[in-house]
């Protein structure tokens, strides 16, 4: 609006010595510069040859420049649309307005509901970047005793109870990656129904517990990943899979070195070996 506004105080003079039907039209030019030409609003092809004349336009050939206006539009309205956000990583609502803009007009909570619902995604978010902190639980010794022993971090968190315990330790908890302390918390779906989270996301889990038996399923998933790395862009594997593929390193780190070679035996380099969907199969 302020170009607008800008151009019709520029072209103010010019417009009070046209005609009422002309002077109504937006974009007023003379055909003629210098002389007593006529106003129009549209500009003659001729005053655009003109004007690349007076400044020495060439093309390749060494001849006077065809200027072509609607290509240049064209272009420019392109350049524009992709100007603010081509080559970035985050997408925005339009990418002609900035992140203020977006976050006043799309992202401010008008309403007493609506600010709950921006409270609890950022309430998420927290709880997130807190489960990606915390240590990852491995079990090093198959006994509830030493269970209790060396981890009453675990019990205290989740409180545990031995029942419980004994479970976890004799695999009736298992899953694909680790031992599930409880499967119907909801930390990934609703609460009271069984966890629908796909078997990377235990990693991530403050409610998993690695134990031994799990290498030869943790050595599968790291050799997904590396499929997947193969396949995939780097920027993209990162924001699906790049917090968990650090993260199961972390956890083979934490076995005896004894244990991981001898599960590495068994594992293969297919994906017949995880439980996969069929949109992310690697080969």
């Amino acid at each position: 609006m302020r170009v607008l506004e800008q151009w019709l105080a520029h072209s103010a003079l010019l417009r009070s010595h046209a005609d009422p039907g002309t002077a109504r039209q937006l974009w007023l030019g003379v055909t003629r510069p210098g002389t007593a030409g006529t106003i129009s609003g549209a500009i003659h092809r001729n005053t655009v040859k003109a004007w690349a004349l007076q400044r020495g336009l060439t093309g390749d050939d060494g001849k006077p420049l065809k200027i072509h206006r609607g290509r240049i539009r064209t272009t420019h309205l392109a350049m524009r649309d992709r100007r603010g956000w081509n080559g970035q990583g985050r997408a925005t609502i339009d990418p002609n307005h900035s992140p203020q803009v977006e976050g006043d007009h799309y992202l401010t909570a008008t309403t007493p509901s609506q600010q709950r619902a921006v409270d609890a995604l950022v309430e998420d978010a927290q709880h997130d970047l807190l489960r990606r902190a915390h240590p990852p639980t491995v079990v090093t010794d198959e006994d509830a005793a030493a269970l209790a022993r060396d981890y009453p971090q675990l019990i205290n968190a989740l409180q545990l109870d031995n029942t419980v315990i004994a479970e976890l330790v004799g695999g009736e908890h298992d899953v694909f990656t680790a031992a599930c302390a409880d499967q119907l918390s909801g930390l990934h779906g609703p609460k009271g129904k069984p966890c629908p989270a796909r078997p990377w996301v235990c990693l991530l889990c403050p409610l998993a517990v690695f134990a031994p038996r799990h290498v030869p399923n943790l050595l599968r998933l790291k050799a997904f990943f590396s499929r997947q790395w193969q396949q995939m862009p780097a920027a993209h594997f990162m924001v699906v899979f790049g917090p968990y593929s650090q993260r199961i390193g972390h956890v083979l780190d934490r076995f005896d070195p004894a244990v991981v070679a001898d599960a590495a035996a068994a594992v293969g380099d297919h994906d017949e070996e995880a439980p996969l969907r069929p949109e992310e199969t690697t080969r």
